[in-house]
């Protein structure tokens, strides 16, 4: 059924979604077709009541679990698991229909596309420092694959009792006694505790929590995301693409979305207390009307070995921002400590002279 949406009309081929065009495009003859308006909405939902919903991705969708790394990632057909994106393994195991999940209702299409990403990746290993020499020709060799990342959009009210004390400069002139002992005085900054209390409230918007494990989480710091241009989940723009099936299940993201959270609500007490000093002595926070969006946001990303290790690189395939990880090369560090310490010496020696 899920295959029959994505013929071409003019051939009778597969179509598959293409970034650079921003439609469906027939992988024989390149003929191009748009997809019809998106029936429903990228709104939220109520995260008590998606608990009991779980659903397919795709009524099509074929899923394979890496022996790897243990990613577990959704495809449509007729693209194939081939190797895994984060580890490099060969995917052995046949695919199964996808099992149900919180399904995603809302996605960021791929708009850069594969060249563009290669293009972005050559200029990030361009500008590292202390590479070995060996891991640009590595990286590049390296064959990025288009993946939806899972993530988690929370947003909540707050509303927090706290507990803790407000402290206020003042200026006290001391006397004492210098080296040559002399009486002198001078001026001190002092602080004046004083007890504080209150209530604090404000709401949460669109926390993300990326939800897999598979990836490094240097390599998946990729926001901004253009949350904005968000269209309603829809199977067809996983053509030519797989998507992450989600390793942090939604109680769990709550939890770490609750920790980005604590920084915010910490400053809303902090500006309740006033004065020049606070201290935040105990906190008690309740969330309401809690809501969530299950989003797959687009990532060129490709892992490649050096001496033994796995390094993952990936590209925002919205906006072209690059995160990776790398190795350094140790003697390239040691052979500038030395260039280093030999300018010191002889910086030393022409003083001397």
């Amino acid at each position: 059924m899920a295959q029959a949406r994505f013929t071409c009309a003019a051939c009778g081929a597969d179509l598959a979604w293409d970034p650079g065009q921003g439609q469906l495009k027939c992988t024989a003859c390149g003929n191009l077709e748009s997809l019809p308006p998106t029936a429903g909405d990228t709104g939220e939902q109520c995260f008590e009541e998606a608990l009991s919903h779980q659903q397919q991705i795709s009524p099509g969708a074929l899923e394979v679990k890496c022996d790897g790394c243990g990613a577990v990632f959704a495809f449509e057909p007729p693209q194939v698991a081939g190797a895994c994106p984060f580890c490099t393994a060969r995917i052995v195991m046949q695919p199964k229909a996808a099992s149900p999940l919180v399904a995603p209702n809302a996605l960021l299409p791929f708009k850069i596309p594969h060249a563009g990403a290669q293009n972005l990746v050559r200029g990030w290993i361009d500008g590292l420092w202390f590479a070995p020499s060996a891991l640009k020709k590595m990286a590049q060799l390296a064959a990025q694959q288009g993946v939806y990342l899972p993530y988690w959009s929370y947003s909540a009210g707050t509303i927090t009792q706290y507990r803790g004390e407000r402290g206020d400069r003042y200026t006290e002139v001391v006397t004492t006694t210098n080296q040559q002992g002399q009486r002198v005085q001078q001026q001190v900054v002092r602080v004046r505790w004083s007890g504080a209390q209150g209530v604090v409230q404000g709401p949460h918007r669109d926390v993300l929590i990326v939800a897999t494990k598979v990836v490094d989480e240097r390599v998946t710091d990729l926001e901004p995301w253009d949350l904005e241009s968000l269209t309603p989940y829809e199977p067809a723009y996983l053509s030519g693409f797989q998507a992450q099936r989600y390793q942090v299940d939604l109680p769990a993201g709550f939890v770490l979305a609750k920790k980005r959270m604590q920084p915010q609500i910490e400053a809303w007490i902090r500006a309740d207390i006033g004065g020049n000093e606070q201290r935040i002595l105990a906190s008690d926070t309740q969330y309401r009307d809690v809501a969530f969006r299950h989003l797959l946001l687009p990532v060129w990303i490709g892992a490649y070995r050096f001496q033994g290790r796995v390094f993952q690189i990936a590209v925002n395939a919205r906006t072209g921002e690059v995160q990776g990880d790398r190795p350094y090369s140790a003697l390239k560090i040691a052979l500038l400590a030395i260039a280093v310490l030999l300018v010191i010496f002889l910086i030393a020696q022409l003083q001397r002279n």
